[in-house]
Parts: C-alpha cells; structure tokens; sequence
C-alpha cells in the first residue's frame, strides 16, 4: 500500500506539479490550500509525510510547522518545506520551526527530494 502525503500549498497550479512529482515515486497524494486546512487534515488523518509550502494565505508555513510538532498527534510526522526563496536564513528559520528538510521548488523534482525521501523513510 502507498504511503500518503499532505501537501499544503496554495497555489493550484503548483499544487499540481508537485503532486505529481510525489505519485511519480508511487506516493498517494492528498492536498489542503491554507494552512488551518493542513493542520486540520493532518491531525484528522495523519500521513506519512507533510509537504508544506512557506508562503501559505492566513497563516505561513513556519506557523503551520511548529504548531504540528506541538501536537502529539502530529509531532513525529517529517515535515519537509518548500519555498521559492533558498538561503541560509530561510533554510534555519524552516529548520528550527521543526522541519526536516527544506527544499527551493526549483529543485524539488531532484536527486536532493530522492535523497530526503530516502533518509526519512519514505522511500526504499
């Protein structure tokens, strides 16, 4: 059986992209387009892995992240977060808001998302 993904990204147009980017690994993909819907998705049906876009309406990635390592439903779950921005200070913020990883959209169909997958047990 598949593993799932949540995805949270507000752009349907991305959101699209990079869901297929996951299926083409084999991984079921459900997607939320703000992040109280993400949380909210996650907490309800916990996936294996939460994919989740910084620039979110209401409430940004890094809000979204901590409050799923606060939640003991979801504290466990990897996180890995995109951005269209990369840099060092980005990348810190994404990492100290408790994500796993954190990958430019740029470069999220690469050898670097396989890798990441891989260390974080969701693919062989």
């Amino acid at each position: 059986m598949a593993l799932e993904v949540l995805l949270v990204e507000d752009s349907k147009t991305q959101a699209a992209q990079i869901k297929e980017t996951l299926e083409s690994f084999g991984l079921r993909v459900r997607v939320a387009y703000d992040g109280p819907e993400g949380i909210r998705e996650a907490i309800e049906n916990p996936p294996a892995l939460v994919v989740l876009d910084v620039k979110l309406p209401t409430m940004d990635g890094f809000q979204v992240c901590r409050r799923l390592k606060r939640n003991p439903t979801t504290q466990d779950i990897p996180i890995i977060m995109l951005t269209e921005k990369a840099g060092p200070k980005a990348t810190m913020s994404g990492l100290r808001a408790g994500a796993d990883d954190y990958i430019p959209k740029d470069i999220f169909a690469s050898e670097h998302l396989i890798n990441t997958l891989q260390e974080l047990g969701i693919l062989e």
